[in-house]
């Protein structure tokens, strides 16, 4: 049942993955309205750890997948009941620190240390250093769980410093390659991954954010009396996402699939590049999303901190991790990116003087020039 992974082999995502890939474009949905509903310090405080949560719980699973074969009925079946999993705990994000918390944490913990579990006992007993990551794993994560039940039982700041707490482990964990007692630490030969297929799946994870993106602010626009205002803010958004996409997509993706297959290193690869730093970037489109949808319902006025803080800070968030992932794959900072970054800093300075429309006609400006020189900096001679 365990894939044998063979180095620069490229192994296709299957379709129970991508089924399964289909319950967090509901949870990317629930974090982005949670947010908009709840858009103060604290609200964003909450917010941003439960999109660590869901995040985690994909990303894990995903790594699993890498070394099972998808295409097997236990493994499918697997992935059905982490869909289970996914929807409950997609449901209980708007209400995770207060009626639902329990929902929440104990879901959390089922599906992390459920899945791990399952690795485990299907990997053959000749695969030792494979059978050992999974214990280190799995003693890892259960240590989180307690502290997730503990603070799905808890109330107020008890339930959260809890769960930063629980959260703050299973971060730790990777970067400290699981060190256990008598087992010590895990080598960078055994978390070696087909590089392709991480790849794609974080490539999807992108697609589903930027089409959760696109489906908000396809609702909210077909709700409102079209004005030319509104018209306007309506096209910026998508320009917006389309100047995302293309920025991930054009070059981005590619040399990452390139480079991670080819890597004599490909499980440090992975864990930087796609297991961290991809979470800014997920992060950046869910910010957008919710600006997007405050300015297409009040395009007109000043810009107050709420529109200014989404609309300047999701495509920051956003450059921010596509350049360090870029640095990874390429080992250079990408100039444009860099300047891109600046630029909105620089329109947030002016932000409060601009009418929701054009701060987001601003922002999506930016985000094209940067798209644009990267693609033409970039350029083969065979494309000129």
């Amino acid at each position: 049942m365990f894939r044998v992974i063979v180095p620069n082999q490229a192994s296709r995502v299957t379709n129970a993955e991508l089924f399964f890939d289909l319950v967090f474009v509901f949870a990317v949905t629930q974090l982005s309205h949670t947010l908009l509903q709840h858009f103060t310090l604290l609200g964003a405080v909450q917010v941003t750890l439960l999109f660590l949560a869901v995040w985690w719980v994909w990303v894990y699973t995903t790594w699993v997948t890498n070394w099972l074969d998808p295409e097997l009925t236990p493994v499918r079946i697997l992935l059905f009941l982490m869909m289970l999993g996914g929807l409950v705990l997609s449901t209980s994000i708007p209400s995770a620190f207060d009626g639902r918390g329990l929902w929440f944490a104990v879901t959390y913990a089922v599906m992390q240390v459920g899945r791990t579990l399952f690795w485990l006992l299907v990997t053959p007993s000749h695969r030792t250093a494979v059978r050992h990551n999974a214990i280190r794993i799995l003693t890892w994560l259960s240590g989180s769980a307690v502290l997730w039940i503990l603070g799905g039982l808890s109330e107020g700041n008890a339930r959260l410093w809890l769960w930063i707490a629980a959260l703050a482990i299973e971060y730790v964990a990777p970067a400290v390659r699981f060190w256990t007692p008598k087992l010590g630490f895990s080598s960078i030969e055994a978390w070696s991954v087909e590089g392709s297929h991480m790849a794609e799946r974080c490539a999807g994870f992108i697609l589903i954010a930027l089409g959760e993106a696109i489906v908000v602010d396809g609702a909210t626009f077909a709700d409102l009396t079209w004005t030319p205002e509104n018209v306007a803010a309506f096209l910026s958004a998508l320009v917006g996402s389309i100047a995302m996409w293309w920025i991930y997509f054009n070059k981005g993706a590619e040399a990452g699939s390139a480079m991670i297959a080819k890597s004599a290193e490909s499980g440090r690869v992975a864990r930087i590049a796609y297991t961290y730093l991809h979470m800014p970037i997920v992060g950046g489109i869910i910010l957008s999303a919710v600006a997007d949808e405050l300015v297409l319902k009040h395009p007109s006025g000043h810009s107050d901190l709420k529109t200014i803080v989404s609309a300047v800070g999701g495509p920051i968030l956003f450059l921010v991790g596509s350049i360090l992932f870029k640095h990874v794959v390429r080992n250079f900072l990408q100039l444009s990116h860099g300047v891109g970054i600046i630029a909105l800093a620089v329109a947030a300075y002016f932000a409060s003087d601009l009418s929701p429309l054009w701060l987001s006609m601003t922002t999506t400006l930016i985000m094209i020039v940067v798209a644009a020189w990267e693609t033409i900096s970039l350029r083969s001679p065979a494309e000129e």
